[in-house]
């Protein structure tokens, strides 16, 4: 389980297609502490952590994830959101995040609002029941409050430290994100459905 608090953005150093996909991040986390086995969520998708050496660390991708993420879009230098997962007693500053991607949404939207910026995303139409107005998602692993919702377009703004410590500094229109629903809409919209 994640939160949402993105604690590195590092990138893409290397993809190697074998039997599946494996991907080799350069981090700033301290690598040697790592375990072989241990989750980091890379821009919102849980990945285990399979090698690593000082400053990278590497992780096998399915072609199942492949297909339902972002992870086919990295390249070489591609920045990456990291977060480690969340330990007994740690602070749950952002929400609940799982690190399972439920779809691919597009930036259609990027203008200021103040010292903010306002972004638009498109979501998949199957998620838009899931996203409501002063909820929380996960955008690229980052905890976010939906500001409004219409259809499946839904805003949130960015604020300064949000945008330079996560890989929305980089972001343009058009460029796709993972996005992952809040837990609690999932189960609410589960539980009607049995009605």
């Amino acid at each position: 389980m994640f939160t949402g608090i993105i604690t590195d953005v590092g990138s893409v150093r290397s993809v190697i297609k074998t039997g599946d996909w494996r991907f080799e991040f350069n981090t700033a986390y301290e690598t040697a502490k790592i375990d072989l086995g241990a989750s980091i969520a890379c821009s919102g998708c849980c990945l285990t952590v399979v090698d690593r050496g000082p400053g990278w660390f590497a992780a096998e991708v399915s072609a199942e994830t492949m297909s339902k993420t972002i992870c086919s879009t990295w390249e070489a230098g591609s920045l990456v959101n990291f977060e480690r997962p969340l330990k007994a007693g740690d602070e749950l500053g952002g929400h609940i995040v799982s690190g399972h991607v439920d779809g691919v949404g597009t930036i259609t939207l990027i203008e200021p609002e103040g010292d903010s910026l306002r972004f638009q995303f498109k979501a998949p139409e199957e998620l838009s029941p899931f996203i409501a107005s002063k909820g929380s998602i996960a955008v690229n692993g980052v905890s976010l409050t939906v500001n409004e919702v219409s259809d499946a377009i839904f805003g949130v703004n960015i604020i300064p430290h949000t945008r330079e410590n996560t890989t929305f500094r980089s972001f343009q229109v058009g460029a796709l994100v993972n996005l992952e629903i809040d837990l609690l809409a999932r189960y609410v919209a589960r539980l009607l459905e049995k009605e």
